[in-house]
């Protein structure tokens, strides 16, 4: 009888522990981002922890893995990308993934050594563009917002001269690779520069630049991707509550030093 007792335990025992290896296998989520800092998704994680949520970190070195790793089922979800590029890479490749929420802006900004805002910039200024058609048309938007110039209603976000329309002050462009645009600022009124290429230049666009981007560029402001049938899956939408914190902000702020504003802003706004 005490053989069969025993027995009955190690089998109770038995389902109780892959019970919960289960329980807690469902609550590891692997999240993709692109590049080697962390730094902001090891402070995520450390919060959902304290929830149950088990965050793994998959780390890529490109734009394109992480959309398609999270299409595969390979990761549960990423982080790296803004909603202008999320939208055009899935129709290009007609992936089933859709944002869950949103979590920053890397703002591009209008630098100048010469003036001190926009409405400085004498006629005929010129100003340094990235020449690629993203990038290109990211600077346009930007110096419509800063006033500068205007563009027609029907822009796609494509760069292209030709879509200005009103450039009162008649400005020049000088186009170049976006990498260069740090390079002429003694040579130009302004240029214009990425986020990215900003920073690498020692740059920083709330303290340096003269005009950027904030949170109503909607196009360019970062998202969390999921899977669409998973968009209601409770675990990611809790981790992506818990990314959306005021805490998580504030260290956000303190960590990039500007370089990345959080903006947890309603995916209706970004056409979701």
């Amino acid at each position: 009888m005490k053989k069969v007792t025993f027995i009955f335990f190690l089998l109770i025992t038995s389902v109780i522990i892959s019970a919960c290896s289960s329980s807690e296998a469902s609550s590891t989520v692997k999240v993709g981002i692109s590049g080697s800092d962390t730094s902001i998704w090891d402070y995520v994680a450390e919060k959902a922890k304290k929830e149950g949520i088990n965050v793994e970190i998959v780390r890529f070195s490109d734009y394109v893995q992480p959309n398609l790793a999270l299409a595969e089922g390979e990761i549960d979800a990423n982080a790296f990308q803004t909603v202008s590029y999320f939208d055009a890479f899935i129709k290009e490749h007609d992936l089933d993934l859709t944002p869950i929420a949103t979590t920053v802006i890397a703002p591009m900004g209008l630098y100048s050594e010469k003036h001190d805002k926009p409405e400085d910039i004498p006629k005929g200024g010129t100003i340094a563009l990235a020449k690629e058609a993203t990038n290109m048309g990211r600077g346009l938007l930007l110096l419509q917002d800063a006033g500068l110039i205007k563009l027609a209603d029907d822009f796609d976000g494509n760069g292209s001269l030709d879509k200005i329309v009103e450039n009162p002050k008649n400005l020049q462009f000088e186009l170049l690779v976006a990498g260069q645009t740090p390079r002429v600022l003694p040579d130009v009124d302004a240029s214009i520069i990425n986020n990215g290429i900003a920073v690498d230049a020692g740059l920083s666009p709330l303290a340096d630049s003269i005009f950027h981007e904030d949170e109503t560029a909607t196009p360019y402001i970062n998202i969390i991707a999921v899977q669409e049938k998973d968009k209601n899956d409770k675990v990611l939408k809790k981790l992506a509550d818990i990314y959306q914190t005021d805490d998580v902000a504030k260290f956000i702020e303190k960590e990039r030093d500007g370089n990345s504003i959080p903006t947890f802003v309603p995916l209706s706004e970004i056409g979701y």
